[in-house]
């Protein structure tokens, strides 16, 4: 049985392209994405998947790789995936934002960590946003969900299709701008709950000015923080459900 170049290349393709997709959304996804998650676990998840989904996909012409056909259609299938993983990414990032934005009212701008998933210095109270955030998007089987949307784009968005990558963009930077003023909304009772109590010190200090306002004033400013976040903490799970609602809705919309 004589097996002719395009026939292998046509069965290469078949998985070599949603495998791309695939693979960009480990790249960039939040929790895949992680640090601590080795680079081949992300292959052999990557391959699990697109053997799952490969059957499933419609008929690809052969299109050679090295072609200039062939590397369009790779940075097409990259940049899908990579999106995709981005949206989420950015969702935990305004996250991160209202937790430093708060922690910079505070006083508490100084304490700060490695953010293990991204490897970078976040404040504390960022760092917690963040690890609520994730956990949030574990408990509601988030990460499913990203796959069973990335799945669905192979139907709507099919390998090889138009693909308008501006108009994407510019949503993504409307998505953003949408999501991180959502970001300051949610840190904004405690910023303008420290700063009425700058402001009562101020007075305090005009009427006595022999009190050592730094002494006092320093550890007064994040206990009054720490009791605002605490007060604030039932409302923040509605708040990461709207920003999740808000990720995966975008997602659908993008590969509709």
């Amino acid at each position: 049985m004589e097996i002719s170049i395009d026939q292998v290349m046509a069965m290469v393709g078949d998985f070599f392209w949603p495998f791309l997709r695939i693979s960009g959304l480990f790249v960039a996804a939040p929790i895949f994405s992680a640090r601590a998650v080795p680079v081949r676990v992300r292959i052999i998840l990557a391959m699990l998947i697109t053997f799952l989904v490969q059957p499933n996909l419609p008929f690809l012409e052969p299109v050679d790789p090295l072609s200039a056909l062939g590397i369009l259609l790779v940075l097409q299938q990259l940049g899908i995936g990579i999106i995709m993983g981005l949206i989420l990414q950015i969702v935990l990032g305004a996250l991160v934002m209202a937790g430093q934005a708060t922690a910079t009212t505070m006083g508490l701008g100084f304490a700060s960590s490695v953010d293990p998933q991204n490897g970078v210095q976040v404040t504390m109270l960022g760092q917690l946003y963040l690890l609520l955030g994730t956990l949030y998007l574990l408990a509601v089987d988030g990460h499913l969900l990203l796959i069973d949307v990335l799945v669905q784009s192979f139907v709507y968005i099919p390998i090889g299709s138009p693909f308008n990558a501006v108009e994407i963009f510019a949503d993504l930077a409307l998505f953003s701008a949408e999501l991180f003023v959502t970001a300051v909304l949610i840190s904004l009772p405690v910023i303008v709950g420290v700063l009425l109590v700058n402001l009562a010190f101020g007075v305090v200090t005009r009427a006595a000015p022999q009190l050592n306002i730094f002494a006092v004033g320093f550890p007064a400013t994040m206990l009054a923080g720490f009791i605002l976040i605490l007060f604030s903490i039932p409302v923040l799970f509605p708040a990461l459900e709207d920003f999740f609602a808000l990720g995966f809705n975008f997602m659908r919309t993008m590969v509709n």
